[in-house]
């Protein structure tokens, strides 16, 4: 970033700067391995990417054992390499979500720097490092924060390429944007080169502006692109000939145009997580906005591109008939950047902010006191089993609270003078307020995670045994188990991975019966009712460990075989 510029806005220096950036990378880094997984995500890809490690197979993804082509694997690839490095652990599985959220942090700042100002650069950073939805989505092992990071690269990288005068910075950057779509796409599917022709597509007929299709470098960028992305979808496709159908009908046509994932949602399923995802900056979005659509008929529009970008996958996801809270997160980031151009305008020479942006502050003082007088509704639809967690959980909400109110006071002090450092001041208070509430929720997502189950039985389970599980797909017990089970009638998210290899589970109840009383050296897990089923039924099962939502147990013959 040009310092200078920042300097002269009597702002911030370059080493307060750069002590905040490292002090930022040490919260959001050393937070990674408060909170144990959680499901179905994280525990999923964290357990894929173990058994891509422990197997040696880095062609053909394998979830519990059987074979998983949801997604392409550049994650999962990541974080075995990670867990190869560094052993395996909650914030090796998280390391991934994590760096790429960060460097894309880093990437809008220097777009922003580039084809803005300095300042417009360091307050889109600043907006994007403060959204809750960034923040607890990087945070989060799951394939959305990846996915988002590339195709974000892939837009700056487009937008450093039209802004740029020099033919030979026009090509490198283009040939940037093609081997991030390819990652993108290799990240979660074809989506990764979707959003950006559909954006493209969107931006030239909005704007009318044809000649940009001259500056693709088209050719060498389509070879670039197949020669990241071909490689894995043909060898993949050469061993496991049922791929392409799965993964390019199932995955991607029907999970648009279909409901059997169950994930529908109305049509306005992503406005409040629009709202919340962006809260810090949402008073500030209607005025980007307006700016772009008013700088919309130059020769070429960063602003407008921006806004097609945010229009177009909010759109898109919309009428999906497949619905996730993660999907959106990829318009964060071109928000932040029309945020961050918004504002630096605002604050022109004088460094100082209007009634507007005190009136913001201090409505997330006022909101942050009230915030106190609800605490007592926190858990009170908890389970029995929850209440402990819930109130260990508002000790966490306090602390948000407190870290809310001090900075948006501080923010609003600083309104007058130093606007700049104000805006970084109440960036600041929202990020560690999200930062402290998505670690706290170790206090909530423990129980679900499995890992007091696993720390009580790990130790006694023999090696080589099996493992069945019955009528049920935990998500994270395998990953702290280190080892696969054998699903019994039930396969859940696994049903086409069943059906390839139908020798390798139970599809059942009655074989699962007819099984456990022949193995004899079997574990099992279980809900807690199923587990009454089975005692209801005299099946030989002797408990080891429970939890107030799993059970596992084992075939008695155990006991009397290692007495002997």
């Amino acid at each position: 970033m040009q310092f200078g510029q920042v300097r002269q806005s009597s702002a911030l220096n370059p080493v307060s700067i750069l002590i905040l950036v490292l002090v930022y990378a040490l919260l959001w880094f050393g937070t990674l391995n408060y909170r144990h997984l959680i499901p179905s995500d994280e525990g999923r890809y964290a357990e894929i990417a173990r058994e891509m490690l422990v197997t040696g197979d880095w062609v053909t993804p394998r979830y519990n054992g059987y074979k998983y082509f949801e997604k392409p694997p550049l994650q999962i690839w990541a974080t075995a390499t990670a867990f190869n490095l560094f052993g395996i652990g909650d914030w090796q599985a998280r390391l991934w979500t994590a760096l790429t959220g960060f460097l894309t942090i880093l990437f809008i700042g220097f777009t922003g720097a580039r084809i803005y100002s300095a300042r417009a650069g360091w307050l889109a950073a600043i907006a994007l490092a403060s959204s809750p939805m960034w923040v607890i989505g990087g945070h989060i092992n799951s394939l959305d924060m990846g996915l988002s990071a590339f195709l974000v690269a892939a837009l700056c990288s487009l937008l450093l390429a039209q802004n740029s005068q020099n033919s030979n910075d026009i090509r490198k950057w283009m040939w940037a944007c093609w081997a991030f779509m390819a990652l993108a796409t290799l990240s979660k599917g074809v989506i990764g080169v979707a959003i950006p022709g559909m954006v493209f597509i969107v931006y030239s007929i909005s704007a009318w502006d044809w000649k940009i299709w001259k500056q693709l470098h088209m050719i060498s960028g389509t070879i670039l692109f197949l020669a990241i992305t071909s490689p894995w979808f043909v060898l993949v496709a050469q061993r496991n000939p049922e791929f392409l159908e799965f993964f390019f009908i199932h995955e991607h046509l029907q999970r648009f145009t279909q409901t059997a994932h169950s994930r529908t949602g109305p049509i306005y399923y992503f406005i409040p997580l629009l709202l919340l995802g962006f809260l810090p900056w949402i008073a500030q979005t209607p005025g980007a906005l307006r700016d772009a659509w008013r700088e919309r008929n130059r020769e070429f529009s960063s602003g407008w591109l921006l806004t097609c970008w945010f229009a177009v996958i909010m759109g898109f996801f919309s009428i999906s008939q497949s619905k996730l809270p993660g999907y959106i997160i990829p318009v964060f980031p071109a928000l932040a950047m029309l945020v961050g151009h918004h504002l630096d305008r605002n604050l022109s020479s004088s460094n100082s902010l209007e009634l507007p942006w005190k009136l913001q502050t201090l409505f997330f003082v006022i909101l942050g006191v009230v915030g106190f007088f609800f605490l007592g509704e926190v858990g009170k639809q908890a389970r029995p089993d929850e209440i402990e967690s819930y109130a260990q959980y508002t000790h966490w909400i306090v602390a948000a609270l407190v870290a809310l109110v001090l900075f948006s006071l501080l923010a609003f002090m600083q309104s007058k003078r130093y606007g700049f450092r104000s805006i970084t001041s109440f960036a600041g208070g929202f990020f560690i307020c999200a930062i402290i509430a998505g670690t706290g929720h170790e206090t909530l997502g423990r129980a679900v995670s499995g890992i007091d189950l696993v720390e009580k039985v790990k130790a006694d389970i023999p090696e080589k045994v099996n493992f069945y599980s019955v009528r049920i797909l935990d998500h994270t017990v395998p990953f702290y188990l280190g080892r696969t089970m054998i699903m019994v009638e039930s396969p859940d998210e696994l049903e086409f991975g069943v059906k390839q290899e139908p020798q390798l589970w139970l599809p059942t109840f009655d074989a699962f019966i007819e099984r456990w009383k022949e193995d004899q050296t079997a574990y099992a897990l279980m809900v807690p009712e199923q587990y009454i089923q089975l005692q209801k039924l005299n099946l030989p099962m002797q408990e080891v460990g429970r939890d107030s939502r799993r059970v596992i147990v084992k075939h008695p013959e155990l006991q009397s075989s290692s007495a002997q």
